[in-house]
């Protein structure tokens, strides 16, 4: 099915919902942006019981330690509603939290660019033998946004983010 000029034009400019609703309406209530231009889920299981992966997770001041290409510019507390600063890749980063439920989710919003807005969900599950499956869902919106950066480039960040995850709980 071929994509008309008006919807190609539509999707290229899309902004998605003000980053008020995002996080209110979307990521405090377990959701990314099904329409953003972007979307990507990844999982891994780990060899490490859920209360080690969370306090791994949970500690974003350690997160340069082990996370490839992460700095820390400005944190306060881990609670929902609570801001942070933040640089991955190099690029710039303000988020809000809007879940931290310890063992279970780890949920923020944010923008880069002032025009481009994320959900980010990291949700841990439990499995037998003190495994944990952890999965990690991301939306990305924002105008132009297809024309610079693609799925394939956000996932390869979500299974880079994993995988160093998986060394730093082993």
């Amino acid at each position: 099915m071929s994509t008309s000029l008006p919807e190609l034009s539509m999707s290229l400019l899309y902004s998605g919902p003000s980053l008020a609703v995002l996080h209110d309406d979307y990521a405090a209530r377990g959701r990314v942006d099904s329409d953003a231009q972007l979307t990507s889920s990844s999982r891994l299981v780990v060899d490490a019981p859920v209360d080690r992966v969370w306090t791994v997770m949970a500690d974003l001041r350690a997160w340069p330690s082990w996370a490839s290409g992460i700095r820390i510019l400005e944190l306060g507390d881990v609670r929902p509603g609570a801001p942070f600063r933040w640089r991955l890749n190099g690029v710039p980063l303000r988020s809000r939290f809007a879940v931290v439920d310890p063992r279970r989710e780890l949920t923020w919003t944010g923008t880069f660019l002032s025009r481009y807005r994320a959900v980010d969900r990291h949700v841990l599950e439990p499995l037998e033998g003190g495994r944990t499956r952890i999965t990690v869902e991301e939306s990305l919106a924002g105008p132009l946004l297809p024309l610079f950066y693609r799925e394939s480039m956000l996932r390869a960040n979500h299974e880079r983010w994993l995988s160093d995850l998986a060394r730093a709980t082993a």
